[in-house]
């Protein structure tokens, strides 16, 4: 069995191959124009044959990985024929959207008819007791109102017709607080009985019409579970013996594969070369379809396709009637005439305009009198309601369309991954019984491949994974499954494959190799290699280096060992050592080690990262830029830049000390002008004491004026000479 890529077919036969993807309306093929409608009619006169789906037998299957199965049926009918299939009722809604039919002989295809399906709620809404939604007995008990029953409580047969449910207040008893209670509520022929629900043993309708409601309500919801197949019913009209095809798509299991891998004991010469433990040379793999019949009809001598393509699918409920939603709008009505009584009047004189209760010709009638403000008030309101609902009915139509497009909607569904289109086309039919699987072998083929141990530091292990690396240069894809290892003839372990495209490389680990421990050491250095002032600040170039030692160590004393050692990969760092990788992956890079029988070996990975920082030209001192001249990290100029802008920073440091002082001068004078005066105020005036307090009073403010205009000369000097630094820094560009 040979796979074989998907193409065109040139035949209708075979493109109905290819029609799985074809979403159909039933519609289209049940709906004819006006002259298939005469003919319609005069094929009417002629019943179509009965048959059975043994008439077109299932011919050919397509099984997708998607989820979905086409089904091909073909057989011969004579004239006007009815092919009766039968489907799982969760399957109606897939062959109502994809179903194909073909007719071959120049015949036509009729109407296809199936048993509609209305809602549950709305077939149990339409019987006379309504348990659409479960309802308690209290509320199966309301929707009896009027209907003759009989109870039996305590005993005791109480006939009567249901009045109604109350929840009534029951009177406190004896070391009882009130309590509520649901009763129903009887019109016997004695009077009005009340009836606690909780005391009635049971209830008998005797309204038979009624009862018998409510045992096709229960029924209709008996068969509504248990109706789990229908039959659809595809009838076609012409002459003659001639063949017609019918192809649909429902759900199916996904088809899955699983391979088994033999590594022969000895490794043969590599191809173009000799044996040994990095040389290539040649496993066997054999591939198996596992393929699931979960349909009722059993599949015999059928054509099978497995397909690795992933088709866009979606479900969409097509087989439950769907009513939209309809406003009620109240009926327009014209407000009545409201009785009037009218009060005595005097005639008025006949040369003056009058008003005659009559309406003489050529006189207006006469006014109506305002209607009461009670009953105007209502038929304002009731108009404007018909009018809100008369002008809202579009809206409401609007909405009922936006509910149809999110009922599509939310079926919808997007497309994921969509794999490469391959398809295994069996060579030979398949039968596989009714609720029963198979496992079909889709491939056997020698492709190239080599014993490897891979290692993995996340993994959290010392011991690195024994594994194997294959290289598909067959013709065929490797589809995702489990594979089964055999090293000789004895089972290895086990693997998992991911899809594997003609001419890639893949690893695959099945066991740990404990005969391989491996070490790691990490070692971080960084160093600054140039400073320079941009913009008036330090820019300071890092240079990293990050160095992983993988230690090697093959406890095999027989057998060498090829080393794939999986290092994480970050594009931020530049690999130095090796300088480049043997493969790499989104998040690895993968380096080989060949390591001797018995031997021990390191192996470096290395990696630097140039990256820059910035900080203000003041924030490093002239001692430290002098010693990063000495290693040449800084220029001449870059130095002699610093040591200005240190100068022009020190004159500002001198002359903020000085108006420190100043303003501590000031602090002092004025404590001591504080105690001075609260002195004089114990003393009074014209002791000497209090003369002498009153002196140093004068020399202290005349010394303050004193400070005071020397502390504003040293503030104009501060911002010139902090205006002087900025300047000078903010445009500072030095090399």
């Amino acid at each position: 069995m040979s796979p074989v890529r998907s193409r065109r077919p040139g035949n209708p036969a075979a493109m109905l191959s290819f029609c799985a993807g074809l979403a159909l309306s039933v519609a289209s093929l049940s709906i004819a124009p006006a002259a298939h409608a005469q003919t319609s009619r005069t094929a009417a006169a002629a019943p179509a044959a009965a048959g059975s789906a043994d008439q077109v037998p299932i011919r050919k299957i397509v099984l997708y990985r998607s989820g979905v199965g086409y089904f091909e049926r073909s057989g011969v009918i004579d004239g006007n024929a009815e092919v009766q299939l039968r489907f799982n009722a969760e399957q109606i809604n897939d062959i109502l959207k994809s179903m194909v039919l073909l007719d071959l002989g120049g015949g036509r295809i009729d109407t296809v008819s199936y048993a509609s399906k209305e809602p549950l709620a709305r077939r149990l809404a339409s019987f006379g007791v309504n348990i659409a939604n479960n309802p308690s007995i209290p509320e199966l008990l309301g929707q009896l109102r009027g209907a003759p029953v009989s109870v039996l409580v305590a005993g005791a047969q109480v006939q009567g017709t249901v009045l109604g449910v109350e929840d009534r207040q029951l009177p406190a008893a004896p070391n009882q607080p009130a309590s509520r209670a649901l009763v129903l509520n009887l019109v016997t022929g004695t009077g009005l009985k009340s009836i606690a629900i909780s005391d009635i043993s049971s209830l008998d309708i005797l309204d038979k019409e009624l009862a018998a409601e409510l045992t096709k309500a229960l029924a209709t919801l008996a068969e509504y579970r248990a109706d789990r197949t229908k039959t659809v019913d595809l009838r076609f009209a012409g002459q003659g013996s001639r063949r017609v095809v019918v192809g649909y798509v429902h759900e199916m299991p996904v088809w899955k594969t699983s391979y088994r891998l033999v590594i022969p004991e000895e490794q043969p010469r590599a191809r173009g070369g000799e044996g040994g433990a990095g040389s290539r040379g040649e496993v066997m793999i054999q591939g198996w379809a596992i393929v699931e019949n979960t349909t009722d009809q059993d599949w015999d001598n059928v054509t099978m396709a497995l397909v690795s393509g992933r088709p866009v699918s979606f479900q969409m409920d097509l087989y439950e009637p769907l009513y939209t939603f309809r406003p009620m709008v109240p009926v327009p009505t014209i407000p009545g005439v409201m009785p009037r009584s009218y009060a005595g009047g005097i005639e008025a004189p006949r040369d003056k305009a009058t008003v005659q209760s009559g309406g003489a010709p050529g006189r207006p009638p006469a006014a109506a009198a305002p209607a009461p403000e009670g009953a105007a008030r209502r038929m304002r309101a009731a108009v404007a309601e018909a009018a809100a609902d008369a002008d809202l009915s579009g809206m409401y139509a609007g909405i009922a369309s936006s509910e149809m497009l999110d009922y599509a909607a939310a079926a919808q569904a997007q497309a994921g991954e969509v794999g490469e289109v391959f398809q295994y086309q069996l060579d030979m039919p398949v039968s596989i019984e009714r609720q029963r699987s198979a496992m079909i072998p889709i491939l056997s083929a020698t492709i190239p491949g080599r014993r490897v141990s891979i290692f993995n530091m996340a993994d959290g292990s010392e011991h690195p994974m024994r594994g194997v690396e294959i290289v598909n240069d067959s013709n065929l894809q490797l589809l995702p499954g489990p594979i089964s290892v055999s090293d000789g003839s004895s089972y290895a372990g086990d693997a998992q494959i991911g899809h594997v495209g003609q001419g890639d490389k893949r690893l695959l680990a099945y066991s740990v190799d404990l005969d391989v421990r491996v070490q790691t050491r990490h070692e971080h250095q960084s160093n600054i290699t140039k400073l320079r002032i941009v913009n008036g600040l330090f820019e300071q170039t890092v240079q990293s280096r990050q160095t992983v030692t993988y230690t090697i160590r093959n406890g095999d004393e027989k057998r060498a060992r090829t080393l794939y050692i999986e290092h994480p990969r970050d594009d931020n760092w530049k690999l130095v050592t090796p300088a480049k990788p043997d493969d790499q992956t989104q998040t690895h890079l993968r380096f080989v080690a060949e390591v001797g029988a018995g031997k021990t070996q390191d192996f470096t990975v290395a990696a630097e990262r140039v990256f820059f920082q910035s900080f203000g030209v003041l924030d490093m001192d002239v001692p430290t830029a002098i010693a990063h001249r000495q290693n040449g990290r800084i220029s001449e100029a870059v130095l002699g830049a610093l040591r200005r802008a240190a100068d022009l920073q020190a004159a500002v440091n001198e002359t903020e000390r000085r108006i420190r002082g100043l303003n501590e001068q000031t602090a002092a004078i004025g404590a001591e002008q504080a105690r001075i005066r609260e002195n004089l105020a114990r003393l009074g005036q014209g002791s000497a004491l209090a003369d002498r307090y009153i002196a140093k009073l004068n020399d202290q403010e005349t010394e303050l004026e004193g400070i005071a205009s020397r502390r504003t000369e040293a503030q104009s000097l501060l911002d010139q000479q902090r205006r002087a630094l900025n300047e000078y820094i903010r445009g500072l560009n030095v090399e």
